[in-house]
């Protein structure tokens, strides 16, 4: 095991060990070693590893017992959703998972919107759109896009909701530079939300939860046929 930097140390070092964790290289159930010798292998004091073993203890990787050792836990069953944009680089298979979470809270919360959405909060949704389709390329798009369907959770007037949708984003951009397919051309992209944003502005919420669905769907598809993934 490498001696790590010393900066941010217990940031590196929590990392580190989701990292292994995630990977398989501690399996669920099993305990981990003793912690003098993980600290003297990774160049760190006790202090700073229990200060990362809590941090983990808290996202539901493990689980310490005084007088027993420190054990990783199945982080399916106990993991929050802050572990996503890690299990998404150790294996793209999650991304169908997120897609389908994200298609069913997306045209929840665009319903949502077109019932609860303020003047000026629709009058941003019609801004934030023109800039899909003014972008310059399919990154800025994508981009773009991403700040529509955040307005879109702000609009519902539920703070849950913004910080779900704050969530799946961020499960997606270690994905998201293989993900640009549906941007490439900006303003296929723009005519594509375009009805999501037009039903929430008429506060029409069936046709936005509608849309919303379908718009999901569509750059589900291309995303999924662009890495290969049926």
């Amino acid at each position: 095991m490498e001696t790590l930097p010393r900066e941010t140390i217990v940031d590196v070092l929590e990392n580190k060990l989701r990292e292994e964790i995630l990977a398989g290289n501690h399996p669920a159930g099993s305990y981990l070693p003793p912690e003098r010798e993980l600290a003297d292998g990774y160049g760190v004091t006790r202090t700073t590893l229990k200060h990362a073993f809590g941090r983990l203890v808290q996202s539901g990787l493990l689980e310490t017992r005084h007088g027993v050792g420190t054990r990783v836990r199945d982080f399916v069953r106990f993991g929050g959703a802050d572990l996503l944009p890690m299990l998404v680089r150790h294996s793209p298979d999650w991304l169908g998972e997120i897609f389908e979470v994200r298609r069913g809270i997306g045209a929840l919360i665009a319903e949502r919107a077109a019932m609860k959405a303020t003047p000026a909060q629709r009058g941003e949704l019609r801004s934030l759109l023109a800039a899909v389709g003014e972008a310059e390329d399919g990154g800025a798009a994508q981009l773009a896009d991403i700040e529509v369907h955040r307005a879109l959770a702000r609009a519902t007037g539920n703070r849950v909701y913004t910080l779900l949708t704050n969530t799946l984003f961020n499960a997606y951009v270690p994905m998201r530079a293989h993900l640009v397919a549906p941007f490439e051309d900006p303003r296929v992209a723009h005519a594509r939300l375009e009805p999501v944003v037009s039903a929430v502005d008429a506060g029409d919420a069936k046709a936005a939860k509608e849309a919303a669905d379908a718009y999901l769907a569509a750059t589900e598809r291309i995303m999924l046929d662009a890495l290969g993934i049926a």
